[in-house]
């Protein structure tokens, strides 16, 4: 077999990177450079006042707005992968929505398993859950990039569990986005960016499957992926403390094409005879890399302190993102095509509209020695497919070449309580106490497409076979398949904190939620840290965690044809509640519980810090979804013992178990050079390892012979060997 190796050159060029002022009065105003200072004071992973980011029991990074401009690119995402040692951030392609909406991996665990919170409160999920074969299967995550990097002050990164301090989804750690309160400045930033490729591949022999007169050798140069970014921010005040923040950016970006060249004979013969339109067809047909994307996002952010000292604050942002992306290439001969809509074949084109709004009001103030702080934030994302240049096979000629395929939507509404007061009990330090309520309500819709995105017409292939329903590349959600669920999670927690001596710092938490679809979980965390001398520490920490199953994870349905030895079969995504998931074995869905242990090193002289932290991860009853059930006796065993005339399905399940262990290393060096100003060097590097130890069964499959696979081996390496088992990673600004 020959293998085709296409090493492209890239080239990502920022031409305009900085402060323009669009008018006089407004440059007059932009504020100069600020000084990233080294101690760094945080509000994640400690509610103790004036904790930096150095005298922790547990790992925080925080990653500064100004650091985030300076690596280059205008992605929060892509940003912190190469600035944190073990977030990464995959870019799938050929995914149908995860390719507009990517998501990011912490430690090495699933998307869903990292809490993000602006502000220090929740933020929302997408309403996306990955059903494809990327990191991240069956995850419905948060997505970083709805935020403009332009309204971030900084971002804070804890790098170990803390479910007992923050609830649900922070197995692996916590995002923590704190946005800009300025009440004056601003800047305004315009980035331009392209691909260059050039490659040029000998073919000898001509590839396995080439029944056309293929060249000696394919080559392709030219330049594609252009992205254009324009953001700004500006900071207004108001009153003596009253500050809005305002930011707004907009994203065009093309898309790329990584695919290769297609050898396959295109059109069908003619007298016996390849077609001559064989020789002139653009064999690079594919869509395989970066989607074409449309992004427009505005925030703001504002706050004040009233007479008698109490202080408001708030936030909002909307952004609506249009993506391209591709399937497979349908070659003019191919049984799925209609030659008299397509006589050259045809690229169908998955075409998302992502709206995502966020809202948010509180207000802090002080009773007696209690410091309190009160909020409501809401958030809600949708995504409606779109589905262009592709055909409804069953409809035949009468088919549409467009689709409004339907989708989902999620919205989540959050009100927090918390109070914070530090006793004088003879320690150390004041012990700090902290404690709160939080109760939580999330909906989740799933809404049908027009019929012809799912129908079957009935159209025969000339073969008279039947053949498959709906819009190929994205059939439409089915009237079966809507949905119309949401629940409500209550949860209060104790957290506390205090030096037991001067060198000794200790701190406790302990959480309890409710749900009103699963049940409860209590979790709890211990964290210490102990100081040799000012430059040396070690810390270390155990806690037991918790997630939640997500209302995407519980109700998400859609139905596709699968063809089986030739013979179409509607396949369908069960909810577990579905009769027939249950038939399968299916149950309703538990959280997955995790233990996790830190043992770390702080190491800090002047200007240089080092910090290695190892850790160990065992979560047990990871929901996942199963494998496509689709053999013969799979539905011999739905048919006769259950009287369903359906070919098998798939279905969320617990069941996976797995340990994970790794060790991040982070060095810092700020050097300030009189001549050339002030540089901060971050190098980062981790070691992460992942071991599927459970796969689930359930009792009715198990019985069949042979019983079929409920999460292969391709899953199970996805798991163990999808994230980079090691990283290297250095900036400089």
């Amino acid at each position: 077999m020959h293998e085709k190796r296409i090493r492209p050159t890239l080239r990502a060029t920022a031409l305009i990177a900085g402060a323009i002022g669009p008018t006089a009065a407004f440059a007059q105003n932009v504020a100069a450079p600020k000084v990233v200072e080294i101690e760094q004071i945080v509000v994640t992973g400690t509610r103790v006042p004036d904790r930096s980011a150095t005298e922790t029991a547990v790992p925080v990074d925080v990653v500064s707005g100004e650091a985030i401009a300076n690596v280059g690119v205008t992605e929060i995402n892509q940003a912190l992968s190469v600035m944190l040692p073990s977030f990464n951030f995959p870019r799938p392609g050929l995914a149908d929505g995860t390719d507009t909406i990517r998501p990011a991996t912490l430690r090495g665990l699933s998307p869903d398993q990292t809490l993000v919170l602006m502000n220090s409160k929740r933020r929302h999920a997408s309403s996306l859950v990955n059903v494809n074969g990327t990191i991240g299967r069956g995850a419905a995550a948060d997505d970083l990039n709805t935020i403009p990097p332009s309204i971030v002050q900084s971002i804070e990164v804890l790098r170990d569990g803390a479910s007992a301090q923050y609830g649900s989804d922070a197995i692996a750690g916590v995002i923590n986005v704190r946005l800009k309160q300025d009440r004056e400045g601003g800047d305004v930033m315009l980035a331009y960016g392209a691909r260059d490729f050039d490659y040029d591949i000998p073919v000898s022999p001509p590839p396995a499957g080439a029944t056309w007169p293929s060249p000696s050798s394919i080559s392709s140069s030219g330049t594609d992926g252009e992205a254009l970014t324009v953001s700004g921010w500006k900071g207004l005040g108001f009153g003596d403390t009253g500050f809005l923040t305002l930011a707004a950016e907009y994203k065009d970006q093309e898309r790329t094409e990584r695919g290769g060249y297609d050898f396959r004979q295109q059109y069908p013969l003619v007298g016996g005879a390849f077609d001559p339109r064989e020789v002139a067809f653009d064999r690079f047909n594919a869509w395989y890399g970066e989607p074409e994307l449309e992004q427009l996002t505005v925030f703001a952010n504002g706050g004040g302190e009233l007479d008698g000292g109490v202080y408001l604050y708030g936030w909002a942002s909307y952004q609506d993102r249009e993506s391209r992306s591709a399937g497979f290439f349908r070659r003019a001969l191919d049984d799925r095509n209609v030659i008299q809509i397509y006589p050259d074949g045809f690229l169908p084109i998955i075409a998302p509209d992502v709206t995502d709004l966020s809202a948010a009001a509180g207000a802090t103030w002080d009773a007696g020695d209690w410091a309190l702080d009160t909020s409501l934030t809401f958030g809600s994302n949708e995504m409606q497919f779109g589905v262009e240049d592709t055909l409804n096979r069953s409809m035949g000629t009468a088919s549409p070449t467009t689709f409004d395929a339907g989708g989902f939507q999620y919205d989540q509404l959050v009100l927090n309580f918390s109070a914070v007061h530090a006793y004088d009990v003879g320690l150390a330090s004041p012990l700090n106490v902290a404690t709160g309520l939080e109760a939580r309500q999330e909906a989740y819709e799933i809404f049908a497409g027009e019929p012809a995105s799912y129908i079957n017409g009935g159209v025969l292939l000339p073969n008279g076979s039947p053949t498959a329903s709906g819009a190929q590349v994205f059939p439409g959600f089915r009237p079966a398949n809507a949905t119309d669920v949401d629940r409500t999670a209550v949860g209060a927690y104790v957290d506390l904190e205090a030096n037991l001596t001067d060198k000794f710092l200790g701190s406790v938490a302990v959480r309890a939620e409710d749900y009103s679809d699963f049940g409860s979980n209590v979790s709890g965390k211990v964290a210490a840290r102990y100081d040799f001398t000012d430059s040396f520490a070690l810390r270390a920490s155990g806690q037991t965690g918790f997630r939640a199953p997500s209302l995407q994870q519980q109700y998400f349905a859609t139905t596709s044809t699968n063809f089986i030895a030739g013979i179409p079969y509607e396949i369908t995504s069960f909810p577990v509640s579905d009769p027939v998931a249950r038939a399968l074995g299916a149950k309703d869905l538990d959280a997955e519980e995790a233990v996790n242990f830190s043992l770390g090193a702080v190491m800090s002289f002047s200007a240089v810090t080092l910090t290695i932290d190892a850790y160990q991860i065992d979560i047990d009853d990871r929901i996942v979804l199963s494998e496509n059930l689709t053999q013969d006796n799979v539905r011999q065993y739905l048919k006769s013992e259950n009287n369903f005339g359906v070919p098998g399905g798939r279905f969320f399940m617990n069941g996976v178990d797995t340990e994970t262990t790794g060790v991040d290393v982070v060095f810092t060096w700020d050097y300030d050079s009189e001549r050339l100003g002030d540089f901060h060097t971050t190098i980062v590097a981790n070691k992460n390892n992942t071991d599927v130890t459970r796969v689930p069964e359930t009792a009715p499959l198990a019985a069949l012979n042979p019983p079929p696979p409920l999460f292969a081996r391709v899953n199970v390496l996805t798991f163990e060997e999808g994230n980079p088992d090691s990283k290297l990673a250095a900036t400089l600004s």
